[in-house]
């Protein structure tokens, strides 16, 4: 007798009666829409219960619909989101249970991830001139080449800004329409590259591995290492910001 279908809410009763792929042919799936994926990302994901494939006599994987999408889920979650595996995993687990997600509204269902960001790494979008980058940012031209000499923006040999740049610029414009003008946030890239520095630590003796399992598994506590940095940084500017509220 086979090991009991694992329920999912990425799945539906069809899935059942589908033929499953193999991970070859799951990885050729998902390659249009994430482009990075390797068959030892898919590995890892099963590693982190993430996922759960059937497996053949003879050891091999067999994933359904349910898996791919669950898979799907993952890798846009991690994209779009810079959400951590262990948060991932957390919102699977709901949805399996029927609960929606934390701080969704309205009753179960998965939830879509957001749109992926301009410019996303994956998203192909090319280099943007100066005048486009700064009509998309928000940014005069003025205030567009004080973030490149203040170190907060770069460009290629061109002189062109990759749209990944873009949520930087936004940023810098909406601190602008407050007064707070690019030469103001070098503390900010000061602080930022500390905080590299202090990650890279960690996780450079990893990268620097042969074996790409190794690799998957640094570039995940990269994600991780960096979304905390981020929650804590945020976290305590806040409680630094309510003291000047406070009598």
């Amino acid at each position: 007798m086979g090991v009991p279908e694992r329920e999912s809410a990425l799945g539906d009763a069809a899935d059942q009666r589908t033929p499953r792929l193999t991970i070859g042919e799951v990885l050729a799936v998902l390659r249009d829409d994430f482009p990075d994926v390797t068959i030892s990302k898919i590995r890892y994901l099963e590693s982190e219960d993430l996922v759960h494939p059937q497996r053949t006599p003879s050891g091999y994987r067999k994933f359904s619909r349910a898996d791919v999408s669950r898979l799907r889920y993952v890798l846009a979650a991690q994209r779009d989101q810079y959400l951590p595996l262990r948060v991932i995993k957390e919102h699977l687990e709901a949805l399996d249970r029927g609960e929606p997600l934390p701080g969704a509204t309205g009753a179960g269902g998965p939830v879509p991830p957001p749109p992926a960001v301009d410019g996303d790494a994956e998203s192909g979008v090319p280099p943007l001139t100066p005048e486009q980058f700064a009509r998309a940012a928000g940014l005069e031209p003025g205030q567009l080449a004080d973030c490149v000499q203040f170190g907060l923006l770069a460009t290629d040999a061109d002189g062109r800004h990759p749209a990944s740049d873009l949520p930087i610029a936004r940023a810098a414009a909406g601190l602008a329409r407050h007064g707070i003008e690019p030469r103001h946030l070098r503390v900010y890239r000061t602080g930022v590259e500390r905080e590299a520095g202090l990650v890279e630590q960690l996780v450079a003796p990893v990268l620097r591995a042969r074996s790409e399992e190794a690799r998957t598994r640094a570039t995940e506590k990269l994600r991780e290492l960096a979304t905390l940095s981020a929650q804590l940084h945020t976290a305590l500017l806040e409680a630094r910001l309510r003291d000047l509220l406070r009598p």
